[in-house]
């Protein structure tokens, strides 16, 4: 066993581990550190790896010969080719030194394998003061009923035929929240069903894919969703509307919970917080 867990288990402020996103807190183990270096360099999914329902393989993978595991910090580098070729390295640790021994690291690894971007990605615990980057949020279906919303949301398919043509559209539109690439593997038929929100025969929002894996240790989880409504469908609740939809429709096909990345103070930050979902804590990433 490379890591040892009385040392990693006080650095995790936030349930986040590379190349795997957020994860619940009651599956955070050693064994899941373990299990990413082990799939280092394989291209293979780890079973409960949440990228795996796109098919591929995985490209972003741990540098585990350039990891550094001390009893009060935890340094581990990962590289992807995909896109903008970037080099990130996770910072663990309470001192805020920490954050400048990654980006010493990432620079490092950045020249070595010749890429321009190199970036830190620091973990934030839930009582942050002046939290930056994404917000890491937790909705326990167990806790309470999520009602059906009164509104204009059903699958995509369920519409006619007239006002699915307009998805096309309204994807390419919001090609910037991901809907293009989910529009793509909809054409292609590797998609579960996605939600979407009409007004006077036009999509003007959606949120999918809706899907249910197990987790780590079993538990179904609602794997994360693209979610958009366009700039003038926007100011009327359909974004409510559509994640209360979602909400239902998670906790009415068994799943236990969801884990989601939202941007500090933007939208979608606030109706969950307005929702009650727990922080879980921060994902802060800068340049190194």
């Amino acid at each position: 066993m490379f890591f040892r867990w009385d040392w990693l288990r006080h650095q995790l402020t936030a349930p986040i581990v590379p190349t795997l996103g957020p994860i619940h807190p009651t599956a955070l183990t050693v064994s899941m550190f373990e299990d990413v270096l082990r799939a280092a360099g394989t291209g293979d999914f780890l079973p409960y790896d949440k990228d795996r329902r796109w098919g591929g393989e995985k490209d972003e993978k741990v540098l585990r010969e350039d990891v550094v595991h001390q009893p009060e910090h935890t340094l581990i580098p990962t590289l992807t080719r995909r896109g903008r070729s970037t080099v990130k390295v996770f910072a663990y640790g309470l001192r805020d030194s920490v954050v400048e021994e990654a980006a010493e690291l990432a620079a490092k690894l950045a020249s070595r394998h010749d890429l321009v971007n190199a970036r830190v990605v620091r973990p934030l615990g839930p009582e942050t003061a002046h939290p930056r980057g994404t917000r890491i949020q937790l909705k326990d279906f167990t806790a309470r009923p999520c009602p059906a919303p009164d509104g204009p949301v059903r699958p995509v398919t369920a519409w006619s035929a007239a006002v699915q043509e307009t998805f096309a559209p309204f994807a390419e539109a919001m090609t910037g929240d991901g809907l293009a690439f989910l529009h793509a593997q909809m054409q292609a038929g590797r998609c579960s069903p996605v939600l979407a929100t009409a007004v006077e025969d036009r999509i003007v929002g959606a949120i999918g894919p809706m899907e249910i894996q197990p987790d780590a240790i079993g538990r179904p989880q609602l794997m994360p969703q693209y979610f958009a409504v366009l700039p003038e469908g926007r100011g009327q609740g359909l974004g409510r509307i559509l994640w209360r939809a979602a909400m239902h429709w998670g906790q009415s096909h068994g799943a236990a919970y969801q884990l989601l990345q939202t941007e500090v103070g933007g939208p979608s930050d606030r109706l969950c917080q307005a929702d009650g979902l727990t922080s879980l804590g921060f994902n802060h990433t800068t340049r190194a």
